[in-house]
């Protein structure tokens, strides 16, 4: 296959993809490598910019989406808003697991200094969070890890985007 014939195969992957395409994805479906892949998306995203869509990198991903300036417009359809506000407490927990993942309940607790039951049932009703196992040690606590939704929710490809290097950086 000819990268000008995968092109419109790889737009429709991207498009249909129910979360976003790595490369790798991409390059196993059409039988490409990641490099001409990359190229592909690359043609495709200079297509795309005198438009109202664009393609956007998240967690190593690429997804399809309209650009922030229909936001207006768009909000006007009427739809429900899929990423409503995170409260003030599930906000402190999701920075906490990104920053320390793998990390426990407890721990959560330690450094927030308040009970996080609720927060994190609600990050994981989201889907912003996942349970990555569990802690070695009494009780085998469970460990929590940011999700793939949760570099879509917030913009980014990876944890190397957030804005500070370590929670002890936030004293």
């Amino acid at each position: 296959m000819t990268l000008q014939e995968a092109e419109p195969i790889i737009e429709a992957l991207i498009f249909a993809a129910e979360h976003p395409l790595t490369p790798k994805e991409i390059g196993e479906i059409v039988e490409l490598d990641e490099v001409a892949v990359i190229s592909v998306v690359d043609n495709i995203r200079k297509r795309y910019e005198a438009g109202s869509l664009m393609i956007r990198n998240v967690g190593g991903g690429y997804q399809i989406v309209t650009k922030p300036e229909f936001a207006p417009w768009l909000e006007k359809l009427g739809r429900p808003t899929i990423n409503t506000p995170l409260s003030m407490a599930a906000t402190e927990t999701v920075a906490i697991i990104a920053y320390e993942q793998p990390v426990t309940k407890a721990e959560i607790e330690q450094i927030r200094g308040v009970r996080s039951d609720s927060a994190i049932n609600s990050l994981l009703e989201r889907g912003l969070i996942c349970e990555l196992g569990r802690k070695q040690g009494p009780g085998r606590p469970i460990l929590y890890g940011v999700t793939e939704a949760f570099f879509s929710h917030f913009g980014l490809q990876s944890l190397d985007e957030l804005p500070i290097k370590s929670i002890s950086d936030w004293k």
